[in-house]
């Protein structure tokens, strides 16, 4: 049972490492043109030389700070969840669940879909001949991450 719950806590780390990453990068959807190769996230957009900041219409601002703020949102939530399981961990009798930090896990869960739903229906058309970056392939891992690990937590008892 202690090496299942070093196991979770181990994936749960990673899981908030890979959200920040994916939050910060700026690389969500990638293109090459004329051999250069640019970038886009949710902040800025990249090109090999420099970054500015991301031009989007005003029909697709809404969608850009939702998508932004539900990333934010989501990376509090699972660092949240993260610190209830210590506390749980350390304070909850044996035989117990996991409940609050599973719960605030699939919150997280919920948040990362409602991010990266947004973001592919509203900007995958942006730029023709483009890709989806690391960092849009990290928040649907995240995704997956999230909801297994929220899963797991409202399954696993203290022994």
């Amino acid at each position: 049972m202690l090496v299942l719950l070093a196991g979770i806590f181990m994936v749960h780390i990673a899981t908030v490492i890979m959200l920040f990453v994916s939050t910060i990068a700026n690389v969500w959807i990638a293109t090459t043109i004329s051999g250069k190769t640019n970038s886009s996230g949710l902040w800025k957009q990249c090109s090999e030389n420099s970054c500015h900041d991301l031009i989007v219409s005003d029909d697709d601002l809404a969608s850009l700070k939702a998508v932004q703020a539900f990333m934010i949102l989501a990376i509090i939530f699972s660092f949240i969840s993260l610190v209830m399981f210590v506390v749980q961990l350390f304070t909850m009798e044996k035989g117990k669940r996991f409940y609050i930090t599973g719960s605030i896990m699939l919150i997280c869960w919920l948040f990362i879909l409602i991010a990266a739903s947004i973001y592919t229906a509203r900007f995958s058309h942006y730029y023709k001949d483009s890709h989806h970056g690391y960092s849009f392939i990290l928040a649907w891992i995240c995704f997956c991450f999230s909801f297994i690990i929220g899963i797991l937590y409202l399954v696993l008892r203290k022994k």
